[in-house]
């Protein structure tokens, strides 16, 4: 009887797209933590602009309870804004220029999961963002209100909407067009979006308009459970989708590899 054999012959193959999918969010995680650009818009900026707007009576707000009870989920939405919207942009965009997402797309992992990776980074970088500022935010006296599903159902659907948006212009604007337009609509919807400045300060005719805006119905849909504690807010919740579909949708159908 002849003795069992081994076969040590190579049997190459992709990895399990699970596998993939994983290691490709570790990566993109990392690559933009080490992003000292990155963070400045994504971390720092919220941070800075938290403190010196809870210490500082520059703007006036609104609601009951303190400065930092309003300003606390305004600048909750500004981070997602920052991450999902004009940090992926700006990178998808080079990464798209330098032939990176050309290259990665020929590799085994699916084009879907490249993307669905860089969703999970996004996310993974929102929760320590989410964290950091709420406990700045509690230091400074923040009280919050409200169910935390409710936040968290408006913080995932702002993520897809802003998502969705930062791919549509990565995937078919020049690097260059792309770094200029997301930080400029990054500074517009600072400005503009209810983030700072209470929309009720606007004109109504122009406070109409920007009500419809992701990030108005973020900020307006955080503030309202966060400081009034109000219930699901569905008006808010509904831009919110729709600007997800819309913004996703498009994506897939004019994001450009090369």
């Amino acid at each position: 009887m002849s003795a069992a054999t081994t076969d040590y012959s190579p049997k190459p193959g992709p990895a399990p797209v699970g596998r993939m999918l994983l290691a490709q969010t570790a990566f993109e995680t990392r690559m933009l933590l080490r992003n000292g650009e990155q963070l400045l818009l994504t971390v720092v900026i919220p941070t800075v602009l938290l403190v010196l707007f809870s210490a500082v009576d520059i703007v006036a707000v609104e609601g009951p309870g303190k400065r930092v009870d309003f300003l606390a989920p305004g600048l909750l939405a500004l981070a997602v804004m920052s991450t999902a919207f004009t940090g992926q942009a700006i990178a998808t965009g080079f990464e798209r220029r330098y032939g990176v997402l050309k290259r990665l797309g020929a590799s085994p992992l699916p084009r879907w999961a490249l993307l669905t990776a860089k969703t999970g980074c996004v996310l993974v970088t929102e929760a320590l963002q989410v964290a950091l500022l709420s406990v700045i935010a509690l230091a400074l006296g923040w009280s919050p209100q409200g169910n935390p599903l409710t936040v968290a159902a408006l913080l995932v659907l702002g993520t897809a909407a802003f998502s969705g948006l930062g791919l549509l212009m990565a995937g078919t604007l020049k690097a260059e067009a792309t770094l200029a337009g997301a930080n400029l609509v990054f500074i517009l919807l600072l400005l503009a979006g209810g983030v700072i400045v209470p929309l009720s300060r606007f004109p109504d005719a122009v406070r109409s308009v920007l009500e419809l805006l992701p990030i108005s119905a973020l900020s307006d849909g955080l503030r309202s459970v966060l400081q009034a504690g109000a219930g699901v807010p569905w008006a808010d919740l509904g831009i919110l989708a729709g600007w997800s579909v819309l913004g996703l949708a498009a994506a897939a159908r004019f994001f450009r590899w090369e």
